[in-house]
């Protein structure tokens, strides 16, 4: 085991800088382990002295050692080595130092030194994840401390920095990866942040040549999702690999149900995205009827949750990788990629969803990638900070969304085509909007216009569908949530879809293609009509559209691969 070591002036200075004591831990993050816990990770690794300024995890490396504070204090810090680091928790005897990157292998998101010398518990990663695995009730302990602490980190602003114009497109897309993949960044905005231009000047670069992504002692110049997705281990999936069992297309509640359990069954199990884990679950920041989270759950941790589950049975995943086109070869499934790669497998679930549906607006194209948003989390809650906003849609996304607003923007007004709110909203949501003064509801009530100047808007103009009244309202922001259409534009002719673009499965399937007993057996309960093809979740024809049924046909699904695969074998 090496050991590394700070010995520069600057960072003797940030140690120099550490407070007194530890970072309190009010939030679960931080727990301290029991000495019935320690004596049991004693058995996984080895005891050893750490000095004053000796680096335990350094940002940018991977997390391979677990390591437990026994005595002495280490202090966490972000963008060591530069004139903006800064020490950010400090961490007394008993605590558990890293992040999820030990449990996922990506590169940690700040650097970890110790303040007073000590003595740590030091464990090998894999040997961590065996043992939480052989403990459950340390493994829940762990997995929740590593959840919040990267939920935390989201929150603050710490790992990586993008530096790029909040009213560019491509800062957008870095910034909307970024988070839609939990990794921890901060957006250093161009418009108003002083300390862009100094950052700039510093690393001779002009704002023309932005967006900047800047991690340790890189500087990526104007990096494309894929990018990213390489530099933090988001990319599992090699194209040249041989034949697999299974390939997951899409990766939201359905998609990683079937992860999940096509993994834990033993099939050689891949699942690809071209965004990000979670689907439209992970665009809602709490789910309140999911079973088993009566206080709620974000999309975002449930979808973090479900990866974590599935890579520990040994699944894949691979983002962004959208599939293009599905084609036949040597008795395979052959996806390609946008990219141009290219994956062969002998069976395939189909989980890609839906896309947005855009708002029907002449000029929208000129705002959308600054000012339109399809989701809303803490990253566009972040963006519209003391903004008035206006959300669009009547069903539970626009209302959670609303709910969501009114503790971040300045205004939020709700615009909804029906006349009551329940028609399409859950009730008990409906209620809670209804008796929430911070939000405006207008019924009956549609866009036609949008105003504004380059890129940025300034107004809403809503028409009330009763009294043909036309309302100008303030907005900064325009968030937009009236449903989708099916992911579908990759899949083969030889899929039969419904008039409305979704998979048709089973007997519906038989149905459309009108195959005669010659054609083979009837496709089974999710297959389609292109044998070894199955859909769950929302992309398929009559599928009920709530996260629950989503994962269970997810589920469902992977055991209706067995069941073929047993047939074609």
């Amino acid at each position: 085991m090496t050991t590394r070591s700070v010995g520069d002036q600057g960072l003797e200075e940030l140690l120099a800088d550490v407070p007194p004591g530890e970072t309190p831990d009010v939030t679960g993050a931080f727990p301290r382990l029991e000495d019935s816990q320690l004596q049991m990770l004693e058995r996984w690794g080895d005891r050893r002295p750490v000095p004053h300024g000796e680096v335990l995890i350094a940002e940018g490396e991977p997390e391979d050692i677990f390591y437990v504070l026994l005595s002495g204090r280490v202090a966490v810090a972000e963008a060591v080595g530069t004139p903006d680091q800064r020490v950010v928790r400090v961490h007394g005897p008993g605590r558990f130092i890293g992040d999820l990157g030990m449990l996922t292998e990506q590169p940690a998101y700040a650097t970890s030194i110790v303040a007073d010398p000590g003595e740590v518990l030091a464990i090998p990663a894999e040997w961590l994840r065996a043992g939480a695995a052989a403990s459950p009730a340390f493994g829940d302990l762990l997995l929740r401390a590593l959840l919040l602490r990267r939920w935390l980190a989201l929150g603050e602003g710490m790992g990586f920095r993008i530096v790029g114009s909040r009213y560019s497109a491509e800062s957008r897309q870095l910034r909307e990866f970024a988070g839609r993949n939990r990794l921890p960044h901060k957006f250093v905005d161009l418009e108003t942040d002083p300390s862009a231009e100094r950052l700039l000047r510093g690393l001779e670069l002009a704002p023309d040549d932005t967006p900047v992504v800047l991690f340790r002692n890189q500087v990526l110049r104007n990096p494309s999702p894929a990018d990213l997705a390489a530099a933090f281990g988001l990319r599992e999936v090699d194209s040249a690999e041989k034949v697999v069992d299974l390939v997951v297309v899409g990766a939201g509640p359905a998609g990683l149900a079937a992860a999940v359990y096509g993994a834990s069954e033993g099939l050689d199990t891949a699942v690809v995205d071209g965004v990000a884990p979670g689907g439209q679950a992970a665009r809602t920041s709490c789910i309140e009827n999911y079973l088993g989270f009566p206080s709620g759950i974000s999309g975002g941790e449930l979808a973090d949750r479900a990866v974590l589950q599935a890579e520990k049975f040994g699944a894949r995943r691979s983002v962004p990788a959208e599939v293009v086109v599905m084609e036949e070869r040597d008795g395979n499934h052959v996806l390609r990629f946008a990219d141009g790669g290219e994956l062969a497998t002998r069976t395939v679930i189909v989980a890609s969803g839906v896309r947005v549906r855009r708002l029907p607006v002449p000029g929208l194209d000129q705002f959308e990638d600054t000012c339109v948003y399809y989701a809303a989390t803490p990253i566009e809650a972040q963006q519209c900070a003391g903004d008035p906003v206006v959300v669009v849609g009547g069903g539970n996304s626009g209302g959670q969304a609303a709910v969501f607003l009114t503790d971040h923007a300045a205004q939020v007004r709700l615009l909804v085509r029906e006349d009551r709110l329940d028609e399409n909203m859950s009730r008990y949501l409906a209620d809670r909007i209804t008796q929430d003064p911070r939000i405006e509801v207008h019924p009956h009530t549609m866009v036609e216009e949008l105003e504004g100047e380059g890129g940025r808007l300034e107004a809403v103009v809503v028409k009330d569908t009763v009294t043909g009244e036309r309302q100008r309202l303030l907005a900064r922001d325009l968030m937009v949530f009236i449903g989708g259409v099916p992911s579908t534009s990759w899949l083969p002719d030889s899929v039969a879809l419904d008039s409305g673009g979704y998979v048709l499965t089973g007997s519906d399937a038989r149905r459309a293609t009108e195959r005669g007993e010659s054609d083979g057996p009837d496709p089974l309960l999710l297959e389609t009509s292109l044998p070894g093809v199955f859909a769950a979740g929302d992309v398929r024809s009559g599928s009920v559209k709530r996260v629950a049924s989503a994962a269970g046909e997810g589920a469902m699904a992977v055991r209706l691969v067995h069941e073929h695969l047993a047939t074609a074998r």
